[in-house]
């Protein structure tokens, strides 16, 4: 299952969630919504099969912590180290390093959200050399207003 809210403008709620996930073959989430109460409901109500990931980057850290399975994450596109050895701690429980880890990358879990997703990432990707610049349609470039708030988040992050 997909409930990515601020992607689709429709929030799949818990019990639509319950009632889907009875269904042989659904066997996870995406869950983006950032609500704790949601996460620990679902933890405690779906089955210890069900696959249950953030899509939410500022809270995957305590859904983690929390009994969740991992992060489908956009920040990783810009920090992939950082942000798979963040969830590796996490989900072995290593609370301290989790969160220190997760404190560096708090940045980039805001500001690449400045502009729809993917333009900030697609925009710093270029800017650190990965990537040609240019975008397709629908897309539009990065609004010149958010280059110093990307590039401040990727400086703050340790990546630029």
């Amino acid at each position: 299952l997909y409930n990515v809210p601020g992607r689709t403008a429709v929030d799949l709620l818990p019990e639509t969630t319950l009632r889907l996930a009875s269904i042989k073959n659904i066997v996870g989430i995406k869950e983006a919504t950032g609500e704790m109460e949601r996460a620990i409901f679902y933890k405690t109500h779906l089955p210890a099969d069900f696959a249950l990931y953030s899509g939410d980057d500022s809270t995957a850290l305590e859904f983690m912590l929390a009994g969740w399975h991992g992060d489908i994450s956009v920040t990783a596109n810009v920090s992939p180290k950082a942000m798979a050895s963040m969830c590796k701690a996490a989900l072995e429980g290593d609370k301290v390093l989790a969160e220190r880890l997760n404190e560096s990358l708090m940045p980039l879990h805001k500001d690449l959200f400045v502009d729809s997703n993917p333009v900030p990432v697609k925009w710093a990707l270029n800017i650190m050399g990965l990537i040609p610049s240019g975008i397709r349609l629908p897309l539009v470039p990065l609004d010149e207003s958010h280059h110093e708030t990307v590039t401040k988040a990727l400086m703050e992050s340790g990546i630029l």
